[in-house]
């Protein structure tokens, strides 16, 4: 049986450990990156072709040498920040990229689809548990590309009959227990690394922006999903579709979050080293807390997030930041 799924963003952090889950799973992970964020190295579960979303012959020749069962699409820019000051760019490789990777897909008969996309498409809804009925007001053109995207899909279902499962959550951390692939960006913008590297004197303190937040510690609380749960929700959601059932959107959380300094205390606790910070101000535009839950995964897919919790996500990262990193 051709069990090849192709996989946009393979080489990235997510994506590499969803390619683990998908060989693990009996699939045969093709990765399809353009390596401008993502690395070679972390390829090791099925072949690498290499490639740029815009490039819509090249993505044929892909989809005609493995006839893919289905996609699972990560491949994004997605710095928030960026994706302000450039909503060109954004617009132009997310959805750009993406519009091409889906008329390809549909081309090619290849017609399981399952998108990676975000919490940002809500916007700043703060202070309540997200679910996948919440209104979408995305906030900056990151959260709108990925929005776009879910209407795309939509339309080409409506139009060609293209089943997509959608996932969407807010932080990822952790990484593989195996060590095997882990978090490795450059330049790292995510607190659990950036903390794990003011631990090993990598680089100076970190800096908790804001303490007088309406929260138990006074510092926000975001929602963080292990990377190994999160792909397994993804694999459950390429296994949703193959069993023929309908188009859906799972939000994946923990509905509760944690804390800046939960984080950090925790940290500590895992490494059994001191965390440098200081406090500074508040950042604008920060919210007090983002969390999504995820009761329709867990009750339709099946999904158990045995691995989001602090404890877990810390030490797994922290067993990968001690040996793991890719070169180019």
């Amino acid at each position: 049986m051709d069990n090849h799924v192709l996989v946009t963003g393979g080489a990235g952090y997510i994506g590499a450990h969803a390619c683990k889950a998908l060989r693990r799973a009996g699939y045969v992970p093709v990765t399809f990156d353009n390596l401008v964020t993502g690395w070679q190295d972390a390829v090791k579960f099925g072949p690498f072709e290499r490639g740029d979303l815009l490039d819509r012959a090249r993505l044929d020749e892909v989809f005609a040498k493995y006839t893919p069962v289905a996609v699972m699409h990560f491949a994004a820019l997605s710095q928030v920040g960026e994706s302000m000051s450039q909503p060109g760019r954004y617009w132009h490789n997310n959805v750009g990229g993406s519009l091409n990777l889906v008329e390809a897909a549909v081309d090619a008969a290849c017609m399981n689809f399952v998108f990676s996309s975000t919490c940002a498409t809500y916007g700043d809804q703060d202070n309540v548990v997200l679910d996948e009925n919440s209104a979408q007001y995305p906030i900056n053109a990151y959260g709108a590309s990925k929005r776009a995207i879910e209407d795309i899909l939509r339309d080409f279902e409506a139009a060609h009959g293209l089943r997509n499962v959608i996932f969407r959550y807010f932080n990822v951390a952790g990484a593989d227990p195996e060590a095997e692939v882990g978090e490795f960006h450059q330049p790292e913008t995510h607190l659990i690394p950036l903390m794990l590297d003011a631990i090993d004197g990598k680089r100076d303190a970190l800096t908790i922006f804001g303490t007088d937040y309406d929260t138990p510690d006074g510092t926000c609380i975001r929602d963080y999903v292990h990377v190994c749960d999160l792909v397994d929700a993804h694999v459950l959601g390429l296994k949703w579709l193959q069993d023929g059932k309908g188009s859906r959107v799972f939000n994946l959380g923990t509905g509760s979050g944690f804390s800046v300094r939960e984080v950090i205390d925790q940290s500590r606790a895992v490494t059994n080293r001191t965390v440098p910070f200081k406090e500074g101000a508040r950042r604008a535009g920060d919210a007090t807390k983002l969390v999504s839950g995820s009761t329709r995964a867990v009750a339709e897919l099946g999904w158990q997030p045995d691995r989001s919790n602090l404890n877990t996500m810390i030490a797994d990262a922290w067993r990968w930041h001690q040996t793991g990193h890719f070169d180019k």
